[in-house]
């Protein structure tokens, strides 16, 4: 598509940008979104009941393995297009942060630098008592299928992800919130904008006088806040914008 000629110099312009990332961005990957993800075994389960703290206290074997079967699908797929776009464009501009709603550590392994991950990454594992990260070397998978047990204390370990009825880390959300304040140009890309806190960013990012762009092949809530609407796949669009700030 037709990349607009002032969007291109405001962000020849920026100093700080900050984006913000969901599922479709990953999609393009082949990452099956949150509620597609249930096929084979798991198709008769409801995500949203799987993803709590009162499913894993009830069931944590279930939990962990609907876990270790999801992370499995994210290490089959590699960075897109428009994962690597970002990565490029952290470079082009002096302050960067990419703010994302997704799990799967696409935006690290593309090189992407300055990630705040708000809702957890689906590789790392906490416990589910002190929420101390451990490494995989530091735990041993039980005999009888059950979570590994924490090295510290005993507890089952649990995917460092944000389950429904949880709060999102409060470091994560308040550094992604101090860069939409403060950017010039706020990038939402491929985020249905229904998922809140998250989806205030670009509120935050407009009030404080950024332009304010949405990347997305369809029409979102908040379509309507944007200044700029690139309707198309962030695979195509944002290597394309990227192009053009290096003219």
């Amino acid at each position: 598509m037709e990349i607009p000629s002032e969007l291109v110099r405001e962000l020849r312009s920026a100093n700080a940008v900050c984006v913000l990332t969901g599922a479709g961005i990953s999609a393009e990957s082949g990452v099956p979104t949150f509620r597609d993800a249930q096929t084979g075994l798991w198709q008769n389960y409801d995500p949203t009941r799987l993803a709590t703290p009162e499913a894993f206290a009830a069931d944590p074997k279930l939990v962990w393995d609907w876990y270790a079967w999801r992370r499995g699908l994210v290490a089959e797929v590699e960075p897109n297009p428009a994962h690597h776009a970002l990565a490029e464009l952290e470079d082009l501009v002096p302050e960067f942060v990419l703010a994302t709603q997704n799990v799967d550590g696409l935006h690290r392994r593309a090189g992407s630098r300055n990630v705040v991950e708000l809702h957890g990454n689906i590789g790392h594992v906490i416990c589910s008592v002190e929420r101390t990260p451990v490494a995989p070397e530091d735990f041993v998978d039980a005999s009888d299928g059950a979570p590994p047990a924490c090295p510290g204390c005993g507890a089952f370990l649990r995917p460092d992800v944000v389950w429904f009825g949880e709060m999102l880390p409060v470091g994560a959300i308040a550094r992604a919130q101090a860069a939409a304040a403060g950017c010039n140009v706020f990038l939402l890309v491929g985020t249905s904008g229904v998922v809140y806190p998250a989806a205030g960013l670009a509120g935050e990012a407009g009030r404080s006088g950024a332009t304010v762009v949405e990347v997305n092949p369809e029409r979102t809530p908040l379509s309507g806040e944007a200044d700029f609407v690139l309707r198309g796949a962030a695979g195509r669009v944002l290597p394309d914008l990227v192009a053009r700030l290096r003219e």
